[in-house]
């Protein structure tokens, strides 16, 4: 990535492919990773672990969209992102179709003048009250 703000699309890019090359060349060697469920892995070759088998089954039709929230930098090497992400599940998935919203912050470092994930934590939209999945409002 050319830079931060380039992290969405490439990230959605990698899951619409299908291509866990793709996904993990995203992540530095070391970057960790938190899935919706709050599962934890370190290291890309475990985060590809984690993917590849549900990209091979129930994920296998599914697409993502995404859209930033914002960036911050931290330093000239160092930035934070924020970005929405819209899981659409297809046939595949046992739920059958369905959609879930999730917030995604990316923690993102630049070496050898490439931009790559260093931790990534994604979080489920879900009502506080019921612990119920809920779809975000988007802006008319």
């Amino acid at each position: 990535m050319r830079r931060p703000e380039d992290v969405p699309q490439a990230f959605q890019t990698a899951w619409n492919s299908h291509d866990m090359a793709s996904l993990g060349a995203l992540f530095h060697d070391d970057a960790t990773f938190v899935n919706r469920f709050g599962h934890y892995v370190r290291g890309v070759d475990a985060i590809v672990a984690l993917h590849a088998p549900i990209h091979s089954t129930i994920y296998s039709d599914s697409t993502l969209e995404n859209e930033l929230i914002d960036v911050t930098a931290i330093d000239d090497d160092a930035a934070v992102t924020h970005f929405w992400s819209r899981l659409t599940a297809g046939a595949a998935h046992p739920a059958g179709p369905h959609a879930v919203d999730t917030l995604i912050l990316a923690v993102l470092t630049r070496q050898s003048g490439e931009w790559r994930i260093k931790a990534l934590e994604n979080v489920t939209l879900t009502d506080p009250r019921t612990g119920e999945t809920v779809l975000r409002q988007r802006p008319a």
